[in-house]
């Protein structure tokens, strides 16, 4: 991750990997992605709290999930001061990371083509995320 900044909650990677899984640790800790139509909550339809695998933190909200088609979980926007946006080129062009705030966990990508009000696709890896269902 191209992460640099200091973090509320910081582990180090044996700490990450003694509480994640294989694959939320690939995705959260290293900047993965999961394959298109397989997370586990691309269809949940709950209403609650999605929050960080890594640090339990508020990211998204039920209300602003929407199918995107795009094969992750999508939001038209994230919780207030939740995540961070940095600038990723691992494909060889620009792209905005969305990060967690509080702990740095890679969550997914944002991009400009979303519905209104926001405009703004937040297209999260699902094992980055957990469900607090209401």
């Amino acid at each position: 991750m191209s992460d640099s900044k200091t973090r509320e909650v910081q582990k180090s990677p044996a700490e990450w990997k003694s509480i994640l899984t294989s694959e939320q640790f690939r995705i959260a800790r290293e900047a993965g992605t999961e394959r298109a139509f397989t997370g586990p909550l691309l269809n949940a339809k709950e209403p609650g709290v999605y929050r960080c695998v890594c640090c339990d933190a508020e990211l998204f909200r039920s209300e602003t999930k929407y199918d995107s088609g795009s094969g992750w979980p999508s939001f038209w926007e994230a919780a207030k001061d939740s995540v961070d946006l940095d600038v990723d080129h691992k494909l060889g062009y620009a792209r905005t990371e969305i990060l967690c705030k509080r702990c740095g966990a890679h969550l997914g990508h944002v991009f400009e083509d979303g519905p209104k009000p926001s405009g703004l696709r937040y297209c999260v890896n699902s094992v980055s995320l957990k469900l607090d269902a209401k």
